[in-house]
């Protein structure tokens, strides 16, 4: 009988425990609460902050990516400007050129780079976009920005006392050859007389 009153004993034991646990909303706000202190709205600030760092941590090397194209992009276009310009102000000075095109000389100089600075910027662009649509070009850009994110930069400190060492080392070698090119100068002077 002593058995069966602790076999009874226990399952009253696991019924009031059972009774005692938080049911699953309960839980549920009790998990969002631990996460980051949730407020009435359901909504906080911590769950903002670690979105938006998220956000970019998603983007990862896309960004340099993306920053790499947007400076090819600038550069393409500086570079077809001033080779527009210059073939412009070349075929100007070819009478031969002039005299099928006589539109080449409607425009001085000034106006000419404002042209094809325009022009230029446009050509830069479409050729930005086309390389970036080509899927090859873009692996090729995403792998190299991958590549250079694991890369560990020196700090300012590693910077600083390599620089030091670089300029001490010049200045020593500098120095060594100078007396160096004194001593044989004085010695070929004695030899050969001046």
């Amino acid at each position: 009988m002593a058995k069966r009153k602790d076999t009874k004993d226990l399952e009253r034991d696991a019924e009031r425990s059972e009774s005692e646990l938080p049911e699953q909303g309960e839980l549920d706000e009790g998990a969002e609460l631990a996460k980051g202190g949730a407020d009435s709205d359901g909504d906080s600030s911590v769950d903002a902050a670690s979105d938006d760092e998220a956000e970019a941590g998603e983007m990862g090397s896309a960004r340099y990516v993306h920053a790499a194209f947007f400076a090819a992009g600038i550069l393409s276009a500086y570079i077809c400007a001033k080779l527009l310009l210059a073939a412009w102000n070349m075929l100007a000075d070819w009478p031969e050129a002039v005299r099928q095109l006589p539109a080449l000389i409607q425009y001085g100089e000034d106006e000419r780079a404002t042209v094809t600075l325009v022009v230029g910027a446009v050509l830069g662009v479409f050729l930005v976009f086309w390389n970036y649509r080509k899927e090859s070009v873009r692996n090729w850009a995403g792998e190299v920005a991958s590549e250079l994110s694991r890369v560990t930069w020196p700090n300012k400190e590693t910077v600083t006392n390599g620089t030091m060492v670089v300029l001490v080392a010049t200045l020593v070698g500098t120095v060594y050859v100078a007396l160096l090119d004194r001593f044989w100068g004085y010695l070929t002077n004695l030899v050969y007389g001046a």
